[in-house]
């Protein structure tokens, strides 16, 4: 996976805090009759943060209510209790970790916290879910920032996303290029993972970025890992499994964890709920 803290000097070093910014060349005028194409939002930094060693973001589902008590998301192997073992979940545990909530242009607002891990784990996934001691009125109240909503369908080969790193500071683009039956990452193994297109070369501290659809503007997965030597199923080094077994390395090639499994798992109140229709967390 990757790392929370693993090359972050280097990165800074060869890549620095911040993506360059685009500049766009002159549009040419459009025909008289021409049909405007739909305005897609930009995808920016609001409502990502920055945690002590990897990324993630303030998430919401498609049923909450403003004065729920609002939630981060981030991956399972960034918790502060370091990386659960293949088979454990943590459900409801105790934490008063910070969180640095961004704006649109990755400057730090202030600082949200954690009265516990609502879930985590790093089986059939790799995320975590804190809940926060602020609802989502009071951060919009006060930050005027909105949380991102994930999306509760599966994601679509082929979609144009962005990766946003609240720990750098950085997005990174490209799109979904197809799914891995099983990921495999020394003792882990992840089900149905995305796969990204080779322009997402991301680093040590983008763990726990949310991956938007640059459509719709919501979170289609997580940021985890990527395939940094060749290696063949190990740390650091995960391998597509397919139905058959077979496997293939794919070097340079990194990878994310779906979410549009989580909102099933949480009922009235943002509260989790593993026993509720439909969902497919793994359980304690």
């Amino acid at each position: 996976m990757r790392k929370p803290l693993v090359a972050a000097l280097f990165a800074l070093v060869v890549a620095g805090t911040g993506a360059a910014p685009a500049v766009a060349a002159p549009a040419a005028p459009a025909p008289a009759d021409a049909v405007a194409a739909p305005a897609i939002k930009a995808v920016t930094f609001a409502g990502t943060v920055s945690l002590s060693n990897c990324s993630g973001s303030v998430v919401r589902f498609p049923g909450s209510e403003d004065d729920d008590p609002a939630l981060v998301m981030s991956n399972g192997h960034c918790l502060e209790t370091g990386f659960p073992a293949a088979g454990e979940v943590v459900v409801d545990q105790p934490s008063t970790r910070t969180f640095g909530l961004l704006n649109s242009a990755g400057s730090r607002l202030g600082t949200l916290r954690a009265s516990k891990i609502a879930y985590a784990t790093m089986t059939d996934t790799d995320v975590s879910l804190y809940q926060l001691t602020t609802t989502y009125a009071q951060i919009k109240s006060s930050y005027g920032i909105s949380a991102l909503t994930l999306n509760d369908t599966h994601p679509t080969a082929g979609t144009a996303i962005t990766v946003v790193s609240g720990y750098w500071k950085r997005t990174y683009a490209c799109n979904v290029d197809g799914f891995s039956y099983r990921l495999k990452e020394g003792e882990w193994t992840w089900k149905d993972s995305v796969r990204y297109t080779s322009a997402c070369q991301t680093i040590g501290g983008t763990s726990g970025s949310p991956v938007v659809d640059n459509a719709t503007g919501k979170v289609v997965a997580v940021n985890n890992t990527g395939n940094e030597d060749g290696g063949r199923c190990t740390d650091n080094n995960p391998c597509e499994v397919d139905a058959n077994g077979t496997v293939t390395v794919r070097k340079g090639i990194n990878y994310a964890q779906e979410t549009y499994q989580i909102p099933a798992c949480f009922g009235l109140d943002n509260k989790l709920d593993l026993s509720r229709s439909g969902c497919t967390l793994p359980k304690p």
